[in-house]
């Protein structure tokens, strides 16, 4: 192929990725509306989505006939059709869905575990509910990939685990394990990253540019950080640890846990534990805080949100977010005094980075890490839609 040819397919397969992108992200677009996104002009935005259209990686819909005004234009939608496979693998239990390109999520399943998972038997996991999966809820549906949100430190250069203490994995290549057990593409990622991620495409955090996310989970407490409206790793791709520094304790009464780091006092295991509860899901435990009349629970709660206060504070003097979005049991101690916790922050924090942060609670549920692991699955795709396949086959 001359440059010149290479040089006109590698332009339209940015513009068809670029294209593929902005309806996979921001929902059923008009063709009219991706013209002026886009910037380019009508029969090429049509010629695109003709493309995608015949590689299934877009639908196209009949425009809103309820429109007076111009002619209507063909509202385009990513497929339902074509997922990723998420993964989330925790202390007690392993959660895999199976996410649309248009963001359905399509199947999903939670397995209890009352012990801690190998990556052997995660691959094995993920090999088997792939396999039941595609004989029943996945049926004639294509598969891209595999994305693996994991509660530890993931090497960026080659997606190993480096450490994750609470599943007792260390320098674990779990992303080939499961490539070898289900032959598809395999991403990995830390978990609380790939959340921020979610929650800033998706969630509470759409449209802000500078995002502090903590994850609060079964494993701790992790995070991750969007600055101008891009995932932060830092060099290693180990950025956002913030459940493991020490935490600053204004009052000695509250402390509990010796010189632990922040995820040893802001826990989860000690909410359970006023509650009088072994295990529950995120649902159950936040409809037992939202229940709960004791002191003792109110009294806890409080505690855990005076020491989570200055770590927030922290953040907002150093990264001056718009945004700091709770997810987990994080978002539980949010909503169960917003006004507090806000306060705290801004007394704590400097005033005008504090001004005007707004502390949310994450909005995408217990999908919110799910979600994140299935963009780093559909990310190859996203950049490439027609990867493998010559431009004029199709």
């Amino acid at each position: 192929m001359a440059d010149g040819a290479r040089s006109v397919e590698g332009v339209r397969r940015r513009n068809l990725g670029e294209m593929l992108r902005l309806v996979h992200e921001g929902g059923p677009q008009s063709r009219a509306r991706l013209t002026a996104a886009t910037g380019l002009n009508r029969s090429t935005v049509a010629d695109l989505v003709m493309t995608l259209a015949d590689a299934g990686l877009v639908v196209e819909r009949e425009p809103d006939q309820t429109r007076r005004v111009g002619r209507p234009s063909p509202v385009v939608a990513a497929s339902g059709d074509v997922v990723a496979l998420a993964v989330n693998p925790e202390v007690d239990a392993i959660e895999m869905a199976a996410v649309g390109l248009n963001g359905e999520v399509r199947a999903r399943v939670r397995e209890e575990l009352d012990r801690l998972i190998t990556p052997e038997e995660a691959a094995a996991s993920v090999a088997r509910t792939l396999r039941e999966w595609r004989a029943g809820e996945l049926a004639g549906l294509r598969v891209v990939g595999v994305g693996i949100a994991v509660p530890g430190l993931v090497r960026a250069t080659d997606a190993v685990v480096r450490y994750a203490p609470h599943l007792g994995w260390r320098d674990a290549s779990v992303g080939a394990l499961v490539e070898e057990a289900t032959g598809l593409p395999v991403a990995v990622g830390n978990d609380a990253s790939l959340g921020a991620m979610a929650e800033h495409l998706f969630g509470a955090a759409v449209g802000h540019l500078d995002v502090v996310y903590l994850n609060g989970g079964a494993s701790g407490i992790g995070g991750g950080l969007i600055i101008d409206g891009r995932l932060v790793g830092g060099a290693g791709g180990y950025a956002g640890e913030w459940g493991q520094n020490r935490p600053v304790i204004l009052a000695p009464a509250d402390r509990r846990a010796g010189e632990g780091v922040l995820e040893d006092e802001v826990s989860r295991s000690r909410l359970l534990g006023v509650l009088g509860l072994a295990a529950a899901d995120d649902v159950a435990l936040g409809d037992a805080l939202a229940s709960a009349q004791g002191a003792e629970v109110f009294e806890e709660v409080s505690r855990q949100r005076r020491i989570l206060a200055p770590t927030l504070a922290s953040a907002v003097n150093v990264l001056n977010p718009s945004a700091v979005v709770l997810g987990g049991f994080l978002s539980m101690i949010l909503t169960h005094d917003a006004d507090a916790l806000v306060e705290a922050v801004r007394v704590q924090a400097m005033s005008d980075p504090a001004a005007d942060v707004m502390i949310l609670p994450a909005a995408l549920g217990d999908d919110r890490l799910l979600i994140g692991a299935a963009e780093i699955a559909f990310a190859p795709l996203l950049a490439d839609p027609l990867a493998g396949t010559a431009i004029s086959d199709v």
